[in-house]
This record gives C-alpha cells, sequence and structure tokens, in this order.
C-alpha cells in the first residue's frame, strides 16, 4: 500500500506549478507524521487480522453468508482488496489531493487514476445519497450484501448468453474493444466499507451504462455518458469532466455534442431507473430491448439520422 505522501506525490506530479503543491512540499514535516501514520495503521491491521477480533469477524461473515451462497463467494474478496487499498485523509490533505488531481487530469485526461481520485475525494456526499437509495431498493439492498465486483473471473458467464440478451451485448462490447474489466483503479479515499464498496461499484458499471445507453468509447461518448452519470449520482467529478471533455472537443465536436448528445443525455439519466440498484449480473439472460425497457433507457439516437429528419 502506497504511504499517504507518496499519494499526495503520484497525484500532483503532474502540475508542480501549483501553488497547493507548493504549500505541500513546505509541509514536509507534516507529511513525514502523515506517512508514519499510515505506516502505523498498515501494521495495525495486519495485526488485527490475525487477532482473536477478526476470527470472530469471520465467523460473522461466515454466519451471514450462510443465507446468501452469493455473498460468501462475493463479498470477502471486494472487502479485503478495499481494506488493502484505502487511505485516510485528512481535509486538507483531501483538498491538495483533490486540487492535484484536477489539474492532473486536465493535463493528461488519460490518467485514471487522477480522475478516480478526484472523484473520491470531491464525491462523498453524493455517494452517501447513492448508498442511502440502495438500502431503500430490494435489489439495492441484495447487491450491498453480496458486494458483486464486476471481474473478469465473475462476469465470465455472459460470453456464454445466447445473442440478443443483455450479457451477449456486454461480452460483444468488451471483446470488441480488448477491454477487460479488471482495469479499473482501486478506491482510495472512502472513509467506510460501505462507501468503498458503492465508489466501486459506480466505477465498475460504467461499462453496463456504454452497452444500455448504446455510446461509443470516443470522446465525445465518454463525455456524453459522464452527463448521464451526474444525473444518476450527481457527483462533482461527472460534471467536471463534462467540462474538460467539452474543452477538448473541436468544434465541430462541440456543435455536435452541445446541440444533440448533451440534450439527449440529460433526459436519458433523469428518464431511466435508479440504475445504481441495479443487479446487472442477475440479468445477463433477458433480452437486452427488454432490460431497456424495463429500466427506462432511452438509447442515443444516432447523430445522422437526427440530423437528415
Amino acid at each position: 500500500m502506497q504511504s499517504t505522501g507518496s499519494i499526495h506525490r503520484n497525484a500532483l506530479s503532474t502540475y508542480k506549478p501549483c501553488s497547493v503543491h507548493g504549500i505541500l512540499l513546505k509541509r514536509k514535516e507534516t507529511n513525514s507524521r502523515a506517512r508514519t501514520q499510515a505506516r502505523t495503521s498498515v501494521k495495525r491491521a495486519s495485526a488485527w487480522a490475525a487477532s482473536p477480533s477478526a476470527s470472530a469477524a469471520s465467523a460473522f461473515s461466515r454466519r451471514a453468508s450462510a443465507a446468501s451462497p452469493a455473498a460468501a463467494s462475493n463479498s470477502a474478496a471486494p472487502r479485503s482488496v478495499m481494506l488493502a487499498a484505502r487511505v485516510n485523509l485528512k481535509g486538507w490533505q483531501q483538498v491538495a489531493v483533490a486540487v492535484g488531481s484536477a489539474f492532473g487530469a486536465l493535463l493528461d485526461p488519460k490518467r485514471a487514476d487522477l480522475i478516480a481520485a478526484l472523484g473520491e475525494t470531491t464525491g462523498k456526499p453524493a455517494f452517501e445519497r447513492v448508498l442511502q437509495r440502495m438500502k431503500n431498493s430490494a435489489e439495492g439492498r441484495e447487491i450491498l450484501l453480496e458486494r458483486p465486483r464486476v471481474i473478469s473471473t465473475r462476469v465470465s458467464h455472459a460470453w456464454d448468453m445466447p445473442e440478443n440478451t443483455f450479457g451477449a451485448a456486454y461480452a460483444q462490447f468488451m471483446g470488441s474493444r480488448n477491454f477487460s474489466p479488471d482495469d479499473r483503479p482501486p478506491v482510495r479515499f472512502m472513509e467506510t466499507d460501505d462507501l468503498a464498496f458503492v465508489a466501486t461499484r459506480a466505477r465498475e458499471v460504467h461499462d453496463f451504462w456504454h452497452v444500455l445507453f448504446g455510446l461509443p468509447t470516443n470522446l465525445i461518448g465518454e463525455t456524453a455518458l459522464k452527463v448521464i452519470e451526474f444525473e444518476q449520482m450527481f457527483l462533482p467529478m461527472c460534471m467536471l469532466s463534462v467540462v474538460g471533455g467539452s474543452a477538448r472537443f473541436s468544434e465541430k465536436q462541440r456543435r455536435l455534442f452541445f446541440q444533440h448528445y448533451f440534450p439527449w443525455a440529460t433526459k436519458a439519466g433523469v428518464k431511466a431507473t435508479d440504475l445504481m440498484s441495479v443487479y446487472y449480473e442477475k440479468h445477463f439472460h433477458e433480452d437486452l430491448e427488454e432490460v431497456r425497457r424495463n429500466w427506462g433507457i432511452v438509447t442515443c439516437p444516432d447523430p445522422k439520422a437526427t440530423s437528415s429528419a
């Protein structure tokens, strides 16, 4: 696990002139203490894992999962991964990581780790609202109980689904682009297991939404999907991504986006059901058009067809 100071350096390395970065350099002694605290937290976590308390917690987890076999196989791995990756930051540290990540992501939009850090450090209130909505939904509660991960070992059955099913469409989407569901960066800056899982889930269902809304993975398609994600979760990072993405458009792309994609995405995001409370993996066998109807999905119209009409 990276120390807190190391994470700050990585997040801010792409924007050295940033004043916040200068402040961090001046606070070398404070950062040293933070790194020491982070190392101490890791040691305590390791000691706890071998303690009787950990054994008791493990026994409780086994008893809880007995009522849901899927929970036994799905929940243990994500919990261990999130505990290993998570770093607790103080208020000023969160601001430093958020500012540094924002500038770094603008300079290099391909840095998924910086975009992820920005979403986590600015998105706690939004993730808390999503968590509450999931608790209020039967399917959402099932997701929270079983904590499924969208990783290759868990979604490989999509490749066995019949043609025209949601699972087959997802498999075709991933395979045709040589994408792997294992490529998402881990969540690091959420304070609780529940929030860490919600943030992880939001990150991992991204490609499901591409399939459902029929959006490409180019700059315009990704930016349009961020509009939908904002309407669904109200994450500040999503709107910042829209601003940053549209700033990189050519004049022709910008006109196409704001005349066609943006109006559609704002309406589609509002009309759709609460997509964070959908257990997608259990719908792989269903017809793609049927699940779209059931979840209120309005696919993206072809801009060429729209303009010719």
